[in-house]
């Protein structure tokens, strides 16, 4: 770092935002993750959950121990943008001992796999092969009998990648009505927690139904947690683990963000019917088809974040995590990381130059326009908007970098974006507004042009988003 402070070395230090975040992605690699997990001690499976991650309903303690002599099969369910990384790391502890199993992931994210079937599946808005992978998973847990054991292998995107719209004898609705109240919820501003009420009562899958098809073989659940303090019935939308919402609950959703008359009216007449007490709930706690689970969250944000700032550390930042819990509107986060920033730059708080601050959750976007970008693209373009009003003593100082772990940031080609004081000349000397691409939310297009796009590719992984002010 030395020399660099107080130049406008702008390229290398957001080669060093970058350096940062691939390293926080490495750490939580879920192949990695699931072999340090996982271990064979003779004729037991040994679950040892990674220092730090917790353990949830029905995987309570330090680990578990499992005799593979009193049973017949082990399975594996994996599902998840992580799930071909998870169900690798499986196959690599368990060899001859794994029976078979499905792993449904998201196009484009599939890696070859020796004993577990592959199925690649839509996201966020679901297809017929979300259904075909749904139907797939289903058909595997309810074959499932009691000398059998089921590795369940979770990571964000399930609720999506797994697609079994309700049906029953009074009705139900169908994938198009689905992938419809999928969109509406996606543009209305919910956040991940309301989309996944939602989504468990729309499915014969999520809730803890999963559970209840598994039952009564054995299953225990690794979980890459994507979701803001590592809910478990919101990360995949809970497939494993008991749901205290309600029909109610859901149909509330729809009615908060004035979305009933917006959806498909299939899906509000399901949950009336359920609320009303005609349809069985999600399986609540206590319910039995939870007593032979295990769940166990075996990577997450924080993890990546801590990850962030040993590699920040090393590069000779002085560095500050904020926790990862950081959620809302991501045009106007994107102000408060400014303002942190900018008191960093002008009087050397919360950390002093060269300095780094660290943070991670996962943000929303309220669709206003037509254009093409994601929440990190938005967040990177509004901090933008913000530096531009910025004093340029200050402002020549700051890089910031937001980017989802997945390496895919909405329907785009980018985990996220970056910006500093050079991209917004560059994009002045374009002649291009960064307020007008902001207000129809073309965040993509806007970045395309002036090179301030982070392309990541796939990365295996998802656990949320990170974000990094670097102080120069």
């Amino acid at each position: 770092m030395e020399g660099r402070e107080g130049t406008k070395d702008y390229a290398a230090t957001r080669a060093d935002a970058e350096a940062i975040f691939r390293a926080a992605v490495a750490k939580v690699d879920p192949r990695a993750l699931v072999r340090s997990t996982l271990s064979i001690d003779g004729a037991r499976l040994v679950v040892r959950p990674p220092a730090g991650t917790t353990a949830g309903p029905g995987g309570e303690g330090a680990g578990a121990v499992y005799d593979l002599d009193g049973f017949d099969r082990v399975l594996v369910l994996a599902f998840g943008k992580a799930a071909c990384r998870m169900a690798a790391g499986v196959e690599d502890v368990l060899g001859d001992r794994l029976s078979g199993g499905v792993a449904a992931v998201k196009k484009g994210f599939a890696e070859p796999l020796g004993r577990i079937r592959v199925m690649e599946a839509a996201h966020p808005v679901p297809d017929e092969s979300s259904v075909e992978a749904a139907r797939a998973l289903l058909k595997l847990a309810r074959e499932a009998g009691p000398r059998d054991l089921a590795l369940v292998l979770v990571s964000g995107g399930g609720s999506a990648l797994l697609a079994a719209p309700w049906s029953d004898l009074l009705g139900g609705i169908t994938l198009a009505d689905k992938q419809a109240a999928t969109r509406e919820l996606l543009a209305c501003g919910a956040d991940i927690r309301e989309i996944n009420t939602v989504r468990r009562h729309l499915s014969s899958v999520k809730g803890g139904r999963l559970a209840a098809a598994l039952s009564p073989a054995s299953s225990i659940t690794l979980i890459l947690s994507d979701v803001i303090g590592d809910e478990l019935s919101s990360i995949a939308s809970g497939p494993t683990v008991p749901d205290a919402s309600t029909w109610q609950d859901a149909l509330g959703i729809l009615e908060r963000y004035r979305i009933v008359d917006k959806v498909p009216p299939a899906v509000p007449a399901l949950l009336r019917n359920g609320a009303g007490g005609m349809l069985a709930d999600t399986p609540k706690p206590g319910d039995p088809a939870f007593e032979k689970v295990r769940n166990f969250v075996i990577g997450s944000n924080r993890v990546a974040a801590l990850a962030a700032l040993d590699e920040a550390r090393a590069r000779g930042y002085g560095s500050l995590y904020l926790g990862s819990r950081f959620e809302g509107e991501a045009r106007e986060l994107a102000r408060a990381w400014l303002g942190m920033g900018v008191e960093a730059a002008s009087r050397g708080a919360p950390v002093g130059a060269p300095g780094c601050i660290i943070g991670g959750g996962e943000t929303t976007v309220t669709i206003r326009g037509e254009g093409l970008g994601g929440r990190n693209q938005e967040a990177a373009l509004a901090f933008l908007v913000g530096l531009s009003e910025s004093s340029p003593e200050w402002a020549s100082r700051l890089c910031f970098l937001s980017a989802g772990t997945d390496g895919n940031d909405g329907p785009t080609d980018a985990a996220g974006a970056f910006a500093d004081l050079e991209i917004l000349e560059r994009s002045r000397a374009a002649g291009l507004d960064p307020r007008a691409f902001l207000a129809r939310n073309d965040s993509w297009h806007f970045f395309d042009r002036v090179g301030g796009l982070l392309r990541t590719g796939p990365t295996g992984t998802n656990v949320c988003d990170l974000q990094l002010v670097l102080v120069r």
